[in-house]
């Protein structure tokens, strides 16, 4: 029996009033069977079967996910594209297995809340109806069926999850979608029970019946696992894939991790003109030799001493693989521009509320009128607050007649009047972290930092520096992108960024960490400086839960952001008044991390199941 046959066998034909319901049984065997991606195209024939997405290698992908499968450090080779295995897979492990990806894949324009739940499942939908499209099946397609489940099920309403992969079907990307219509074209969705496959292809969809949510079950390659299965007007089954967003805006799949290990991802799949899958292009970007190439941190630091070169040129040497300078100067302004932007709405906004059922107020506006009012004051002159002997005792029957009819302990410990602190520093760190939290809580575009859960922790770090310390923005903005990339890798390859894998550690935490970095290194730090403050930022945001209050990237995420902000340039300051030599290494906080994540019940790792989410109630 042929291997399309036994898939046939396994999927039955379904009618259009069936639930057309695809249980994981019947899937997992599908896949076993070597159907990946399952076509039937007409009544001819069975054909070949056909891998839908293409196996994009990339030397970056979360060693967790191997952890969780054994089978996965095991690369099988690739029947169904064979033009897909020809690269020459007898190049030495090191040149596939070190840590370093394009700064442009780690921080990408995207939209709002989040990044595994929105950006990723978008892209996701997108690579998957313009596959259909490459394939000649899209204009076959009359219903569609959408599957999330785990973290994608539990917290996928508040996090956007479902809007976002309607409109990656309708064919638009995170990067370019007018966050302005998409509630309206969500609307027509739901009204018309009908949704246009790349804008050219209008099928019927009742979000109600045809998008479920699979609350206690989870796929075994990653919490955020999502199946899209396609359908013809008779009810067979013409398509069907499963997606993993594994943080940040990556997405892999089940096909692309066995044929080709551990590092592959999706990300940036398009070329904008043609409007084509160019998978030999991002080949020769991800499985370019680095010219500098680490996969820890400690190599990092040896291969800067060496070169006698900062952590910044060394990500900037490999960058320059893969583009030219002056596109690597454009898109890194491209990446600081939107940071700014959403700074810059979230301060001017004139919303009161947040989207939501928390009703949770936007306090960035009014916090920074009162920034520019001139409210909170310089920071004054030291003040001696020695206590003198002579001045207590010579003040002791003033204070006795003035306060006579009070009580005793009114006299020695009084009600104070309300003081504010001046530190215009810690002010503007949270004002502009909360800014951007509240615009990507709010659906609008932000940077991916490394995720959009913790999108305002490194633009408020590097807005407070180039306002109040910068004497050179252009090369600074540069300095501080490339040397928070470089930390941001590490985290990737050696952990995971993923809120559902390590919980908000992974999000918070890492941001924490490489905004660290990225300060200390800008103020002139060495490198084993710059290594000692990413270290610190992490070390002290070990075991942070992630535990979103009704799934709304909202409470705890925004003020969360802030103190990430205030704590990174902390960490920064204490590493630069020592030597760079200290006890613990960014390694081997790293490793504590992934160890961490591992331990922590699911509960608290993007389920809302536990924590504040269920402590704090709703309405």
């Amino acid at each position: 029996m042929s291997t399309f046959t036994r898939t046939r066998s396994l999927i039955p034909r379904l009618s259009n009033q069936a639930t057309r319901h695809i249980n994981s049984t019947y899937y997992r065997a599908a896949q076993q069977a070597g159907a990946s991606f399952a076509w039937r195209q007409g009544s001819s024939a069975p054909a070949p079967m056909l891998t839908l997405t293409k196996a994009i290698q990339s030397s970056f992908f979360s060693t967790s996910a191997r952890r969780m499968d054994p089978s996965l450090t095991t690369p099988v080779p690739n029947p169904i594209a064979p033009e897909e295995s020809s690269r020459n897979d007898t190049q030495p492990e090191e040149e596939t297995k070190h840590a370093v990806v394009s700064t442009f894949d780690l921080f990408s324009i995207g939209i709002g809340p989040s990044s595994s739940h929105t950006v990723g499942p978008m892209r996701a939908a997108k690579i998957f109806v313009t596959d259909l499209k490459e394939h000649n099946v899209l204009d076959k397609v009359s219903t569609l069926r959408i599957d999330l489940f785990g973290s994608l099920a539990l917290t996928g309403i508040g996090h956007g999850t479902p809007d976002s992969i309607l409109m990656g079907m309708e064919g638009e990307s995170p990067e370019t979608v007018e966050t302005t219509t998409i509630q309206s074209r969500l609307k027509a969705i739901d009204d018309h029970k009908a949704l246009t496959l790349d804008s050219t292809n209008r099928i019927q969809f009742d979000p109600a019946k045809d998008l479920v949510f699979h609350y206690f079950e989870s796929l075994p390659q990653h919490p955020n696992g999502m199946r899209f299965c396609a359908f013809d007007n008779n009810g067979d089954l013409l398509a069907t894939n499963e997606y993993f967003s594994i943080g940040g805006g990556f997405v892999v799949n089940e096909r692309t991790q066995l044929a080709h290990g551990e590092n592959v991802f999706y990300k940036g799949e398009h070329d904008k003109e043609s409007n084509k899958v160019i998978p030999q292009t991002r080949r020769n970007q991800d499985l370019a030799t680095a010219a500098l190439p680490f996969s820890n941190a400690t190599e990092l630091l040896q291969l800067c001493e060496r070169e006698n070169m900062t952590i910044a040129q060394v990500v900037y040497e490999n960058e320059l693989r893969w583009r030219s300078a002056e596109e690597i100067r454009e898109k890194t302004f491209a990446i600081w521009n939107t940071m700014d932007n959403a700074i810059k709405n979230g301060c001017l906004s004139s919303d009161e509320m947040l989207p939501g059922r928390l009703r949770v107020r936007r306090r960035a506006p009014g916090l920074y009128k009162k920034l520019l009012k001139g409210l909170y004051s310089t920071t004054p002159l030291y003040k001696d607050t020695q206590i003198l002997q002579n001045s207590s005792s010579n003040n002791k029957d003033a204070l006795t007649n003035n306060h006579a009819q009070e009580r005793g302990i009114d006299k020695v410990l009084p009600k104070r009047s309300v003081k504010r602190l001046m530190l215009p520093a810690l002010d503007y760190l949270s004002v502009y972290a909360i800014a951007v939290n509240e615009e990507n809580a709010a659906g609008g575009r932000v940077v991916t930092a490394p995720t959009n859960g913790a999108a305002g922790v490194i633009p408020a770090v590097l807005k407070y520096y180039l306002e109040f310390i910068s004497d050179n923005p252009e090369q600074d903005i540069m300095e501080f992108v490339l040397t928070t990339a470089a930390i941001g890798m590490l985290y990737k390859r050696g952990a995971s960024i993923s809120a559902a894998e390590m919980g908000c550690q992974g999000e918070v935490g890492v941001a924490c960490s490489m905004a660290s970095a990225g300060f200390a290194a800008v103020m002139g730090g060495t490198v084993r400086q710059v290594e000692n403050a990413a270290e610190i930022g992490m070390e002290h945001n070990l075991g942070l839960t992630c535990d979103p209050i009704d799934g709304l990237v909202q409470i705890p995420c925004i003020e969360r952001n802030a103190l990430g902000a205030v704590k990174a340039v902390t960490a920064a300051q204490l590493a630069l008044n020592g030597d760079g030599h200290h006890r613990v290494t960014l390694d081997q906080v790293i490793e504590t991390m992934r160890q961490t994540g591992n331990d922590m019940q699911a509960k608290y790792k993007e389920t809302s199941q536990g924590g504040l989410s269920v402590c704090v109630p709703v309405c």
